[in-house]
């Protein structure tokens, strides 16, 4: 890259970082309609760029993934050589999204057309037509739980009209995920609470262990105001990590983002753009 481009690009960060700072999305600065070049440069700026890059491309993100599971593995056979032939049956209890399966061709899509932000009616479109890939090490470790007769429960919150528990079922046997059935498959629709589900499986089964891409996977607890707040729960139950819960990464949505907006999925707007900027500079240094 020549030193002009260099400097081009330099001039355009800057310039992201005053309007971010005072509220203002590119659009809304220039006060035009979105043309090609315009469109080229909110692509260039957009916020989901490194996130979405990382989970697309890095290594890192595969291995983490893999980590994640060769640790389930590991609890879960010591959870095997401890099973007693007169207790409940085990099980596992997994999220789907980011947990199982990945949908990074939405969010490619997302920044080709200039979108920051999730966008519920475009996720509506998208989840139907079945592009997701395989969360790496999903498959083989669910398959090794059902290998040793551990039951394993989907538990998943979406809401694609009437056919949302079709297209979540759909999914998990298109992809090939042992106990595929409507006994192990719930979907809240109108909720992101996953205790009744919880409490319901813990009646009649020995939970071993529960697996996620969001802290509320695990429990109802990280629903809460404030980014202090949600990480101080979490330094609470920081024993469990990696114990009875195992997380996996998501860069991109979940209820972190709640606690920055205070609201999962945000609306674009100057307040949102400010509040993400104010996220990401609050331990920024001063330059002295």
């Amino acid at each position: 890259m020549s030193d002009t481009s260099d400097s081009v690009q330099k001039q355009r960060r800057q310039l992201m970082t005053f309007l971010a700072a005072a509220g203002a999305s590119p659009l809304i600065a220039s006060g035009c309609t979105r043309t090609g070049d315009k469109l080229e440069q909110e692509r260039k700026s957009n916020a989901l760029l490194w996130a979405v890059a990382w989970k697309q491309t890095a290594a890192e993100y595969r291995a983490l993934c893999y980590q994640a599971y060769n640790l389930a593995r590991l609890r879960l056979d010591l959870a095997l050589a401890r099973r007693s032939g007169n207790g409940k049956p085990l099980a596992v209890i997994t999220d789907m999204d980011d947990t199982i399966l990945h949908a990074d061709s939405y969010w490619g899509h997302l920044i080709e057309i200039g979108r920051e932000f999730f966008d519920d009616a475009i996720w509506d479109q998208w989840l139907p037509k079945n592009l997701h890939t395989l969360v790496p090490g999903a498959l083989e470790f669910f398959d090794y739980c059902a290998e040793n007769a551990v039951e394993v429960f989907y538990v998943t919150s979406r809401n694609q009209g009437d056919r949302t528990y079709e297209y979540a079922l759909a999914q998990l046997r298109e992809s090939g995920f042992p106990y595929a059935d409507e006994s192990h498959l719930t979907v809240y629709r109108d909720s992101s609470d996953k205790s009744p589900a919880r409490e319901a499986i813990g009646q009649t089964h020995d939970i071993v262990l529960l697996l996620g891409d969001n802290l509320n996977d695990y429990k109802r607890d990280y629903y809460v105001n404030g980014v202090d707040e949600r990480a101080a729960v979490m330094e609470r139950d920081r024993a469990d990590f990696g114990d009875i819960f195992i997380l996996l990464p998501n860069p991109t949505d979940g209820h972190w983002v709640r606690a920055i907006f205070g609201e999962s999925e945000p609306v674009p707007s100057n307040a949102a753009y400010k509040a993400l900027f104010a996220a990401a500079t609050r331990r920024a240094w001063d330059g002295n």
